[in-house]
């Protein structure tokens, strides 16, 4: 019988060791840790306020690490940065299914601020100017693109009205500036509801093109 026990003994211990051990992370996992840990820190810092110390320590590894993965802080920076640039296009895009205009307001409201809702930190890093030295993944750049999602469908709705659909850029990227600088003001406010919030964004914004002039004109005495 001890015998018995002796030879379980045996074969338990190399398992308990193993168990023991610290599990190493493969390349892809050390990555994603890496970004997350990024992400959170942008979000609370900004970018001059986060260090490539303060990442690599939270991640319990040294900075070596960092810049092996990411060539250094502005490289991390700017795969969040993308991420969350796709992230949001995408919410935005598959938001937009419906066939009448108005509706096509409110989806659009409603896409983006589910992901302030959803992706707080997200939306905190995107407000933020860009330190990095690119065309893309600054505020203004997220609102053109955006716009650009939706020129289409008011230059199609211009044409039914009479306008001129060459003007549907425009119109884009002031509605959807409209919508992106409310949402910005109600990360921190969160007051009224989403859907209060939604409704009045789209009041504004369908009412002002209901009653759109065909050639509008100024009434101040600034002509130029």
């Amino acid at each position: 019988m001890a015998s018995e026990e002796s030879s379980n003994d045996k074969t338990r211990t190399p398992a308990a060791g193993r168990r023991g051990r610290r599990v190493r992370m493969t390349g892809k996992e050390r990555r994603e840790q890496l970004l997350d840990i990024g992400r959170s820190l942008f979000a609370d810092k900004g970018f001059e306020g986060t260090s490539v110390e303060e990442i690599a320590a939270r991640a319990g590894v040294s900075k070596p690490v960092v810049y092996e993965h990411f060539g250094g802080k502005e490289g991390l920076y700017a795969v969040v940065v993308d991420r969350e640039m796709r992230k949001l296009l995408e919410m935005v895009t598959n938001g937009l299914t419906a066939g009448h205009p108005r509706e096509l307001l409110e989806q659009a409201a409603f896409s983006l601020l589910d992901y302030i809702d959803t992706y707080t930190d997200g939306f905190r890093i995107l407000v933020r100017d860009s330190p990095v030295a690119q065309s893309t993944g600054t505020f203004a750049s997220l609102i053109s693109d955006i716009a650009t999602q939706v020129e289409d469908i008011l230059g199609r709705e211009f044409k039914v009205r009479g306008f001129d659909p060459k003007l549907a850029p425009l119109y884009a990227q002031a509605l959807v500036g409209m919508v992106a600088l409310t949402g910005q003001w109600w990360l921190d406010a969160r007051k009224p509801k989403k859907a209060e919030v939604a409704a009045h964004l789209v009041n504004l914004a369908w009412h002002g093109l209901d009653g759109m002039e065909q050639k509008p004109r100024l009434i101040g005495h600034r002509k130029s």
